[in-house]
């Protein structure tokens, strides 16, 4: 399973996405009920109505469950097999980047931001609306599959493809009333953000792995 090393252009795009979820995250807790692009957030939520079933429903309804219990699969097969494969830095890279970026980034935002989630949300949510964890989440095993799986030749259409496929994870979160737009943008921004900057930190002890 190939890792291609990052680009010159990883950190600056890691920091400049972390920058944005901090800047998001600060102008959300100035006023948690109407910050200043509440009203974008209340125009996208309006177009996100009704009527709430057919194949939207059904998309909808896949990808919540991917970003909840069921998107632990996808990195838990990942990590067994690097473990038969013994790529220890892969095995240390994957799960220091889904930690952080789930578990330490999108909790600690949610605490201290502690931004009311949309009335009426159609599934089940836990506390705190910003930032989007689901959207987080994709973002996350977005990279860390392009970093652990993809090759270099392979690896813009895969990030094309990744990112359509976040995207249409925060459209689902919007569309069953979870989370604010805003909420999801930060999200994305915030697992990518960790994701890249970890990957860069790795990537001196993955080229290793690579050559061994």
């Amino acid at each position: 399973m190939p890792a291609a090393p990052p680009r010159p252009r990883v950190l600056p795009l890691a920091l400049v996405c972390l920058l944005a979820t901090a800047l998001i995250g600060i102008a959300t807790r100035a006023d948690v009920r109407r910050p200043f692009f509440q009203g974008l957030d209340e125009r996208w939520l309006g177009w996100m109505g009704g009527p709430h079933r057919g194949v939207y429903e059904a998309v909808a309804t896949v990808l919540n469950w991917f970003g909840g219990p069921l998107g632990v699969v996808v990195p838990l097969a990942l990590l067994v097999a690097l473990l038969v494969l013994r790529r220890w830095w892969s095995v240390l890279y994957l799960l220091t980047t889904y930690l952080a970026a789930n578990m330490l980034v999108v909790q600690v935002l949610k605490q201290v931001v502690d931004r009311p989630r949309p009335a009426h949300p159609l599934v089940r949510v836990d506390h705190g609306s910003f930032p989007s964890g689901h959207a987080a989440g994709a973002a996350t095993l977005v990279v860390i599959v392009g970093v652990l799986l993809i090759p270099l030749a392979r690896r813009r259409a895969w990030w094309l493809g990744g990112g359509l496929f976040v995207a249409l994870m925060m459209w689902s979160r919007t569309w069953l009333h979870a989370h604010w737009l805003s909420d999801t943008v930060a999200g994305a921004l915030a697992g990518a953000g960790t994701s890249l900057l970890l990957w860069w930190a790795f990537a001196p002890l993955l080229a290793r792995e690579r050559a061994g």
